[in-house]
Order: structure tokens, then sequence, then C-alpha cells
């Protein structure tokens, strides 16, 4: 009798092992190679627009510290009482540098926004690769 009970039981467990094992393995099934090759790509691409973006930033810190350094020396220049037309330049200058730094963070952030839309529309393939 008990025998019996722990042999059903033991039946029916590997039943429900089998089962679950058979459905992640479809879960986890394998793509196609085009998919496969479309997905490696896809992950190649994000992660050469996630070190791009990661180099744009630096260049954006780095310029805003040249500009930051600019406006010191300007500040020191009109202390020690530069010519009018050396301040002028300086002027224009730092408003040049102001407004490239503007435009780059402006570029960065549509690189970032891209970047992520690129994420979404990959986790979403592979998902549907998966569902196939």
């Amino acid at each position: 009798m008990i025998r019996t009970k722990l042999f059903r039981f033991t039946i029916l467990c590997a039943a429900l092992l089998a089962v679950s094992l058979t459905v992640t393995a479809q879960r986890h099934g394998h793509f196609d190679k085009g998919e496969r090759r479309e997905l490696r790509a896809d992950r190649r691409e994000i992660r050469a627009d996630t070190r791009e973006i990661r180099g744009d930033r630096r260049e954006i810190r780095q310029d805003t510290r040249e500009r930051r350094a600019e406006v010191r020396e300007y500040r020191e220049d009109r202390r020690e009482g530069a010519s009018p037309a050396e301040l002028r330049a300086d002027r224009r200058e730092i408003r040049a540098d102001t407004v490239e730094i503007r435009g780059d963070r402006r570029e960065l952030r549509e690189d970032v926004r891209d970047r992520r839309g690129d994420v979404r529309d990959y986790r979403r393939d592979r998902r549907d690769a998966r569902q196939d």
C-alpha cells in the first residue's frame, strides 16, 4: 500500500518534471540562423552606440572644463585691465564654445533616445523570436 503510493507519487513527480523541462526547453529554444544573425548585429550596433555615447560624454565634459578655464582667464584678464579688443575676442570665443557645447548635448540626448529605442526594439525582437 505505502509502496504503491510512493511509486505513484514518484511517477507523478517524474511526469511533472518532464513536462516542465519540455516547456523550458521550448521557451529557450534555438532561433533560426537569420534571426540569430540579426539579433547579434543589433547587439553589436547597440554596443557601438553605447561606446560612442560614452566618448561623446567625455568630450563634452572636457569641453566644459576648457570653457570654464576660458571664463576664469577672461575674468582674470578683465581684472588685470586687458584691452577691450582682447576681452571682446575672449567673449566671442566663450560664446561660440557655449553654443557648441549646447549643440553637442542636444545631439547626445538624441543619440541616447535613439539608442533607448534600439534597445527596446532589440528586446521585442528577441522576445518575438523566442515565441516563434
